[in-house]
């Protein structure tokens, strides 16, 4: 192979020092001092391309090097990642190094996260210019250490408007507004940063009218300085506000648009979000993805996806790590296995397939889609890095949620063992997990591990979940005691776990009691009548039943209907509870009689008034019922024949059902299509 020959703009003859064989030879000494510039600018150009060898051979060929070259091959190296190979040059006896090269090399430890490092050659500098100071009080306050900031602030010999607007900035993001508006009046010329980074300031910490009144005041505005007043607006819930300002507006860019697509979006507005976004002349990825997460958190996942193949239709725009975990959330609601699995093989073409979030979402998609085995596939090899803790507790959450308990807590064993910390959401994972495997004692253990470690702070959803776990125990008046003796910090979801207990085990009394407190809590809340009426029901006290449903509809009040949804091949099909709609009604209706008689003759039914028709799905290997507020299939993967062709193959179908309340789940064996059963 012919090696890459580099011809400077003036004849090279050999060094003294170097080999005759080398490519790239010197005139002489003089030569070299009157082509300074030119060889630094083949130098640079040759570190921008990725030449960094070549570079590096030139450098070398060059008799008398200067402190421009010496700053031009090092920062190379440090472009592109080659720390040690920087260090080593800067670091050479013979190593010509000015206030550029020194602050270069303290830059590059802070961009890195190595502020000790950097502080430490911040020191032995020699000489330091204002853009030294600026560098590394910017360092200490990426690292979020406005003392040492403010100290070394306050010895610079001279300071600029970056000085200062770096020291705001700082003051700013650590919450300390009115210190940073003590500088911005001290400043004796400020730029359109500094305003702009003061109204960014009050409106990040909710003083909207400060803000406000700095914005009229500012001499100069420009696109940046608008759009951190309408953020300000969108993000304090001031929708009105934030439009008129930016319909105002003498100029837009993208964040422009952006911004308020996201401020409508975060403020439940997605009408509002969906008509600008609509309006708007061009869209970039972030623009995309705002609306796919809108879609997502409003329970219009499809809408996500289809929206996610829109953006892949527009030229030139390509999924980023937001993208595919907002898609990846939407498969994962509608137990999208199939287009999963196509996102993940696109995934897996990019560099993405390294990212920690998109491996996670994975395996929460494959988790929730019922495919847990890939999903540990996922989190034993996806991770090419070291596993964060987001992975841990989404592994331990897919076997708490599939009922795998004992597989749940040997992975937070595991975890203990390789000396991962633990937070609130792992021990909210290790609760629901013995919740739904009845492991009380195991339960009982970790909450008192909660209660001890003072590292991690109690929230809601931990007693909610113990409450779940004394619940589905059926030890109902020991969660009540646990309750009344939160007082005013028992919430609604506290409650409700509670409540479904007594669902579970029938226990009309207690639930009644509880009943009355959700309903002081939330009186409108049509659910917690829903379920006392079908306690009293199941317990033969048909009278208060319907007393309760009377008391239901003197309100107004109806309970949403459950939800189901079964994907067959690349359609998803949704029925609703009373909705007779579909063509296989009937044939749903007599599957669900049969399979009623045959879970009753096993002890495994519960009382027929508790289900509703149409929350059935059939199968050759499994079958699951889904009934109103008591139970809920997240999501199986079974095989059914297509009714209208017997003979035909059997096509796999992803199967979700879901209700307003997510408790027991009921799964049946061996069922054929037309009722019979073998």
């Amino acid at each position: 192979m012919k090696k890459e020959l580099y011809h400077l703009p003036f004849p090279l003859l050999p060094h003294p020092k170097s080999p005759s064989s080398n490519v790239i030879r010197l005139t002489s000494t003089v030569a070299i001092h009157s082509e300074i510039k030119r060889c630094n600018l083949l130098i640079s150009r040759l570190c921008q391309n990725g030449k960094i060898d070549n570079a590096r051979k030139v450098f070398d060929e060059i008799p008398d090097r200067d402190s421009g070259l010496w700053t031009t091959m090092i920062s190379g190296y440090l472009k592109c990642g080659m720390i040690r190979e920087a260090r080593k040059l800067f670091d050479r006896l013979d190593a010509k190094k000015n206030v550029v090269t020194w602050t270069a090399m303290v830059n590059w430890y802070i961009r890195h996260n190595q502020i000790k490092e950097a502080e430490r050659l911040f020191y032995e500098m020699p000489v330091r210019n204002v853009v030294s100071w600026n560098t590394m009080i910017d360092g200490y306050a990426r690292n979020g250490l406005t003392q040492q900031a403010l100290y070394l602030f306050r010895r610079m010999p001279e300071r600029n408007v970056v000085s200062w607007n770096t020291l705001i900035t700082t003051l700013v993001q650590c919450g300390r507004v009115d210190d940073a508006q003590r500088l911005f009046d001290q400043m004796k010329e400020r730029d359109v940063v500094s305003w702009t980074t003061m109204v960014a300031g009050f409106s990040k910490n909710g003083r909207v009218e400060d803000a406000r009144a700095l914005f009229d005041r500012m001499p100069d505005r420009n696109v940046v300085s608008w759009n951190a007043m309408i953020t300000g607006y969108a993000q304090n819930g001031r929708l009105d506000e934030a439009l008129d300002l930016f319909q105002r507006m003498p100029e837009r860019n993208m964040p422009s648009w952006n911004t308020m697509i996201t401020g409508f979006i975060q403020n439940g507005e997605l009408n509002r979000a969906e008509k600008l976004f609509c309006e708007m002349p061009v869209k970039n990825v972030i623009t995309w993805t705002a609306m796919m997460t809108g879609y997502v958190q409003h329970g219009l996942s499809e809408e996500a996806l289809k929206a996610f193949s829109k953006m892949l239709a527009a030229d030139g725009l390509k999924p980023n790590t937001g993208t595919f975990v907002t898609v990846l959330g939407a498969c994962s609601d509608l137990a999208g296995l199939t287009q999963g699995q196509q996102i993940h093989q696109m995934i897996s073409k990019t560099n993405f397939q390294d990212s920690t979030c998109v491996v996670s979402a994975l395996i929460n998609m494959y988790s929730k889609c019922g495919e847990l085995r890939m999903a540990r596939k996922m989190f034993d090899h996806g991770l090419l890095r070291q596993r964060d803790l987001i992975s841990w507790n989404g592994m331990i959450a897919a076997y708490a949620h599939h009922g795998y308990g004992k597989e749940a807590i040997n992975l937070f064993k595991e975890m203990q063992e390789l000396g991962v910390p633990a937070n609130d959401v792992t021990f909210v994972g290790l609760l629901t997990a013995c919740s739904h495997t009845g492991l009380v004692q195991e339960g009982l253990k970790y909450f008192d591990e909660i209660l001890k470690n003072r590292s991690i702070q109690l929230r809601e959803n931990h007693y909610a979940c113990l409450i779940d776990l004394c619940g589905r125990a059926g030890r109902l008046k020991e969660a009540f005691n646990i309750i009344e003796g939160l007082g005013e910090e028992a919430s609604l979801t506290v409650w409700g776990a509670l409540l479904a207990g007594c669902n579970v085990h029938g226990n009309a009394d207690i639930g009644k009691l509880v009943a009355e407190k959700i309903l002081k809590i939330d009186p409108q809340n049509a659910g917690t009548y829903s379920l006392l009426s079908n306690m009293y029901a199941s317990a033969g006290k048909w009278k208060e039943a319907a007393n309760v449903r009377t008391k239901m509809k003197d309100k107004g009040l109806k309970k949403q209907p459950g939800c189901s949804w079964i994907e067959v091949g690349n359609s998803v099909q949704v029925f609703v509870v009373g909705d007779k709609s579909h063509f296989q009604y009937e044939l749903l209706g007599h599957l669900l009689d049969d399979l009623h008689t045959k879970m009753k003759k096993a002890r495994e039914m519960p009382p027929r008034n508790m289900l509703e028709s149409g929350d059935i799905y059939q199968g050759r290997d499994i079958v699951a019922i889904g009934g109103l507020g008591k139970h809920i299939l997240k999501s199986v993967v079974i095989e059914v024949s297509d009714p209208a062709d017997m003979a035909s193959k059997s096509n796999k179908v992803q199967v979700t059902m879901s209700t307003s309340e997510e408790h027991v789940l009921a799964v049946v064996g061996e069922v054929h299509l037309g009722g019979a059963s073998e």
